[in-house]
């Protein structure tokens, strides 16, 4: 993987809207991207699955029409993917498109993948989707404990680190050290790498109770328009990591008669608001971000005008 562009400017910079769910950022990273005349990399773990819309709150057609965005519904959820294909596949189109543009703007709340692309992660493997299957039936079958065992075995310094009651780091850790024979641990350098063009980070925020709201409207309006009937279509998919995250999760327990559907909404409420406190606090740990209301897109554009000349 490079690890670096050809970029000769030293004037172009990426610029990052990050926040929560439902904090306005795509409303607001249309109003700057237009300001600019530039493109939108989208930063959202979810978006980037061609078959899920609803769900993961896809920008509308409208919006899309607006400005073009790049990595939203490009693969498939059969496709295996992680932060470190992101970081590689972002770089390489951010040379293609720093040659158009002095300025272009990552929009999205996935901060594992803003990472990524700001400062680098380490490079990991494509897992094999027949083995990321047969470790999540193993995980139904037989529990987690088994595989925590496994994964002693196979790299003792991950079992001694990771959340071995997290059932998703634990496989991700097996998935790795299976596949390439070389334990998860050992592909772990923690160095940040140099990027060839500046950045400013900018994130939303705005009160508790105002975004709350606004999620369970969210919600409300995302059944509305048809979720849990992409969701239905979605069924033969659900064994996937992609299919594993909230609004869908849930559903899947109503249709499988675990929960009723009034049930289900308001865990994915709940779950929801959970998920926006969690991408809060992966922001706030970072303290190079500017943090604006999702209102004041007018001084968020007047202080990239500043920032991007300092």
């Amino acid at each position: 993987m490079r690890e670096c562009l050809k970029i000769t400017s030293m004037k172009k910079t990426l610029v990052v809207l990050a926040g929560p769910t439902a904090s306005g950022k795509t409303s607001c990273g249309i109003e700057v991207a237009l300001h600019f005349g530039t493109e939108i990399i989208s930063a959202d773990s979810r978006q980037i699955y061609r078959e899920s819309t609803i769900g993961t709150a896809v920008p509308s057609a409208k919006e899309l029409a607006q400005i073009k965005h790049n990595f939203i519904q490009t693969i498939s959820i059969k496709e295996a993917y992680n932060a470190s294909i992101f970081e590689e596949q972002v770089l390489e189109k951010l040379e293609q498109l720093f040659k158009e543009h002095d300025l272009v703007l990552m929009v999205g709340g996935s901060g594992l993948y803003i990472d990524a692309v700001c400062q680098g992660i380490d490079y990991l493997p494509r897992i094999d989707p027949r083995l990321r299957e047969e470790l999540l039936e193993r995980f139904k079958n037989e529990g987690l404990e088994l595989l925590t065992l496994d994964l002693k075995k196979l790299d003792p310094v991950s079992y001694g680190k990771v959340d071995l009651k997290n059932h998703m780091r634990v496989l991700k850790a097996l998935e790795i050290s299976i596949q390439t024979g070389k334990p998860y641990s050992a592909f772990l350098s923690g160095t940040k790498k140099e990027r060839p063009f500046n950045i400013i980070r900018i994130a939303l925020d705005m009160e508790r109770e105002s975004l709350y709201d606004k999620i369970n409207r969210r919600v409300e309006l995302m059944m509305e328009e048809g979720l849990l009937e992409e969701v239905k279509q979605l069924q033969h998919l659900k064994g996937y990591t992609a299919m594993k995250t909230v609004g869908y999760r849930e559903l899947f327990k109503v249709l499988d008669g675990e929960l009723s559907l009034n049930e289900g909404v308001d865990l994915i409420k709940r779950n929801t608001r959970k998920f926006a406190r969690k991408q809060l606090t992966w922001f706030r740990k970072e303290d190079r971000y500017q943090w604006f209301s999702p209102k004041n897109c007018t001084k968020i554009i007047e202080w990239i005008e500043k920032e991007r000349y300092l």
